[in-house]
């Protein structure tokens, strides 16, 4: 893209919009789905850059982010593996491991794979009395195949197929119901644009854009009898700009927006009285309904906040419905994304620094925290360590370190790449 102020808007643009959404009265409605570890950032670059990592520059981890764009790769092949201990803050035998891999067959289409594993550590059955009953170590793992291809110079697709199992209880009955694993086939599906010849004033650099969405697949049951529950599908939106400002230094600001496409739990109002309750949908849209359905909905379905007289009451309109303040189902659509900023700095694409922050709005999570990590390259190695530091008082995720090693298995490709430091 060679229009300066243009690049400049697709930066900038986000950022303005969301300073002028402003947290209405809407009180707490969490978006919760079924297998989350699916929605962990598994690799320390990104981990450390706010989860800024959509629209980065090509790597085995890419597979999680954004398949397409290993089709820009320097390299021919590289595997990646890293490793999280999760939240310390509540226990120290919970982690989630990550190992990935790619291979450019020609300029035109890349293969890749992944294994995601996430123990819960040791959990302790007991009956109602605190007997035990057994001990367990639940776990739950994602394997995905990738493959992307090229549209064009600058633009290329990618797609990976998902194979999910998620075994919490280990076929443990649980108050009289036999639970079971459970299993999911899902989907991503990614595209970048990718300008090497782009510049910001006279800083040239290369702009990335990049869109993906990730987990489009069935929802999960752990029982006969219990509910369908959503998987995280999520759709990404990032930007990037590595502005090289000279043979050794080069700085990549990168600014992901982030969204599940997961119906919202709607509001209901008790109309019954006493022992008889009466439960009635008062703003918002049932989330019982399908995948593809969902995702749509999930796009205008916030409920709002209700309106309440003088005495905590819900009003009504003429017609019987409740009211909803003016305004307060917008809002609550733009707080559901989530908002990802990362900055990195490399010297003679050997040393990173890195920084970033994540902000998810009070009412629908509250995870908000600063990264801060470093990278270095030697040869055919790498290394990336990031921490994270929770901005809200108590958070689980406090203290978690990320460590990634990755390997370049097959020399650069010479014929066509991008100029990022990979």
């Amino acid at each position: 893209m060679k229009s300066n102020s243009l690049l400049f808007l697709l930066l900038m643009a986000p950022i303005v919009l969301f300073s002028q959404v402003k947290t209405s009265d809407l009180q707490l409605n969490t978006i919760t789905t079924s297998v989350p570890f699916l929605a962990i950032t598994p690799d320390s670059r990104a981990g450390a850059m706010g989860d800024a990592g959509t629209a980065l520059s090509a790597s085995a981890n890419s597979i999680y982010w954004n398949t397409s764009i290993l089709i820009f790769s320097k390299k021919k092949s590289e595997i990646g593996v890293s490793y999280t201990p999760w939240l310390r803050q509540l226990t120290k035998d919970m982690h989630l491991s990550y190992i990935s891999g790619y291979k450019k067959l020609n300029d035109r289409h890349v293969v890749g794979a992944s294994l995601k594993y996430f123990s819960l550590g040791n959990i302790t059955f007991t009956d109602n009395a605190g007997n035990v009953l057994r001990d367990d170590k639940p776990s739950e793992f994602e394997l995905a195949g990738a493959y992307a291809f090229r549209l064009g110079k600058r633009m290329s697709l990618g797609i990976n197929g998902k194979f999910v199992y998620s075994n919490l209880t280990g076929g443990f009955t649980v108050q009289g119901v036999d639970t079971k694993a459970g299993i999911a086939g899902a989907a991503d599906v990614s595209f970048t644009y990718l300008n090497d010849d782009a510049k910001i004033g006279n800083t040239r650099g290369v702009y990335t854009f990049a869109a993906t969405i990730n987990n489009i697949g069935n929802k999960i049951a752990y029982s006969s009898t219990s509910n369908n529950d959503f998987i995280p599908i999520n759709l990404k939106i990032g930007n990037s700009f590595k502005a090289n400002f000279d043979k050794y230094n080069s700085l990549v600001v990168a600014l992901d927006l982030q969204k599940l496409l997961v119906p919202t739990p709607p509001k209901y109002v008790n109309e019954g009285t006493g022992s008889a309750p009466n439960w009635v949908l008062a703003s918002g849209q049932t989330n019982d309904v399908g995948v593809v359905s969902g995702m749509i909905q999930s796009f205008y379905d916030a409920p709002g906040t209700l309106v309440k007289d003088a005495q905590g009451k819900y009003v009504k309109n003429g017609d019987g419905t409740y009211q909803v303040e003016s305004g307060s189902k917008l809002i609550e659509e733009l707080n559901e994304i989530n908002i990802c900023l990362g900055l990195e700095y490399w010297y003679n694409n050997a040393f990173a620094l890195r920084a970033g922050y994540f902000y998810e709005n009070e009412t629908k999570g509250n995870r908000q925290f600063f990264n801060a990590g470093i990278g270095m390259k030697y040869n055919k190695f790498g290394i990336d360590i990031s921490y994270l530091g929770a901005i809200t008082r108590n958070s689980p995720l406090a203290n978690t370190i990320r460590f990634g090693l990755t390997f370049d298995l097959g020399g650069n490709d010479t014929a066509k790449s991008d100029s990022n430091p990979e």
